[in-house]
């Protein structure tokens, strides 16, 4: 049965994403990378549930969500956007295969960056981020979640590319085989990818033919 919980606070995070923060059910738990279903709780909206992933940490007071809006078409993250504190969401049970298995390479497509935040805060929180990476493409300097946070990670290493954005400074390359034989000189290390499904299944292919194994590439199922 869902649980209906009362949004805190929103907070912008960019132009088009935003920070959720709403009342944690006593008891409630999950695991960094772990997401639920929500649905707002308001008539006609109920039944329209969406995944999204938590981005707060189990030991938090309140649960967190991190949502970009799409506002090209009427949907729930679109009425998401449209919320204040005080409207109320339906919490449903936690689920999510994208778990850590030790350090290496996160890959994010846009909001794909999501399932990583509460994972690298973690790790971050427990002083364990050496040896990780995380790469992550963008269409705009603008659109980058929470680059400041990942910057300031002690232990991290953070590479940005954007895809349309000829005034950035940054790397204006896509996520394809040369862009990660550039970057990255072992592929027997573990490998977390999340974005568009298209980028998912194109760079687990490619990794592959990198040498990466099967079982050290995680991804969302």
């Amino acid at each position: 049965m869902p649980t209906s919980v009362a949004i805190k606070s929103i907070k912008p995070v960019t132009h088009n994403v935003n920070h959720y923060r709403v009342e944690k059910p006593k008891g409630f738990t999950f695991s960094p990378g772990q997401a639920t279903e929500l649905s707002i709780d308001k008539d006609g909206w109920r039944d329209e549930t969406r995944p999204f992933t938590f981005t707060s940490l189990n030991k938090w007071d309140e649960l967190e969500f991190t949502i970009k809006s799409y506002d090209d078409h009427h949907g729930v993250t679109h009425m998401l956007g449209g919320l204040n504190a005080g409207d109320r969401v339906l919490l449903r049970d936690a689920w999510g295969t994208i778990k850590y298995k030790g350090a290496g390479t996160f890959i994010a497509g846009g909001a794909g960056v999501t399932p990583f935040i509460a994972i690298l805060r973690d790790l971050a929180d427990k002083g364990g981020l050496a040896g990780n990476r995380l790469i992550a493409s963008h269409a705009s300097e603008r659109d980058i979640i929470l680059r400041d946070e990942f910057e300031g990670m002690a232990g991290l290493e953070t590479i940005w590319t954007v895809t349309d954005d000829s005034k950035s400074s940054l790397l204006q390359e896509r996520i394809d085989a040369d862009f990660l034989k550039r970057h990255i000189d072992d592929f027997g290390q573990n490998f977390y990818i999340c974005g568009p499904d298209a980028m998912v299944s194109e760079l687990r292919d490619i990794l592959g033919d990198l040498g990466a194994k099967v079982d050290s590439i995680t991804y969302e199922e």
